[in-house]
C-alpha cells in the first residue's frame, strides 16, 4: 500500500483545509486509516482515525469539533476536513492505514511522506 498525502498549505488562523490521502494497492479498504500529526522536535501525535468501512472515528480532543474524517472506498481516498484552523495546528501531517482495528493505536503498517500545515496568526 503507497499512501500520498496532498492538500496542506499555509492559512490564516480560523481557515479551513482539506487533506487527502490517496492510496493505491488492493487492501486499503481493508485497512483502518489514521492521520497523524508531527512538529519539529516533538513526538508524533494521533489527529483522527477512521476503519475501514467508514463506520467508526476518532478524533483528538484537540482537533474535535473542528474536523471530520471521511473515506472513499472506491476512490482509494481519505480525506481530513479541518476548520478553525489555529497556529498550534502547525505541522507535517501524515496519513497511515494499519490492520490494527484499535482507532486510538500510535502505530501505523503503511505511511506517507506528509504534507506541511501551516496557519498564521
Amino acid at each position: 500500500v503507497q499512501l500520498v498525502e496532498s492538500g496542506g498549505g499555509l492559512v490564516q488562523a480560523g481557515g479551513s483545509l482539506r487533506l487527502s490521502c490517496t492510496a493505491s494497492g488492493p487492501f486499503f479498504p481493508h485497512l483502518s486509516t489514521r492521520w497523524f500529526r508531527q512538529v519539529a522536535g516533538k513526538e508524533r501525535e494521533p489527529v483522527a482515525a477512521i476503519n475501514w468501512d467508514g463506520s467508526e472515528t476518532y478524533y483528538a480532543d484537540f482537533v474535535k469539533g473542528r474536523s471530520t474524517i471521511s473515506r472513499d472506498n472506491a476512490k482509494g481516498t481519505v480525506s481530513l476536513q479541518m476548520t478553525g484552523l489555529k497556529p498550534e495546528d502547525t505541522a507535517v501531517y501524515y496519513c497511515s492505514a494499519s490492520v490494527n482495528f484499535d482507532l486510538t493505536s500510535r502505530t501505523g503498517d503503511y505511511w506517507g511522506q506528509g504534507t506541511q500545515v501551516t496557519v498564521s496568526s
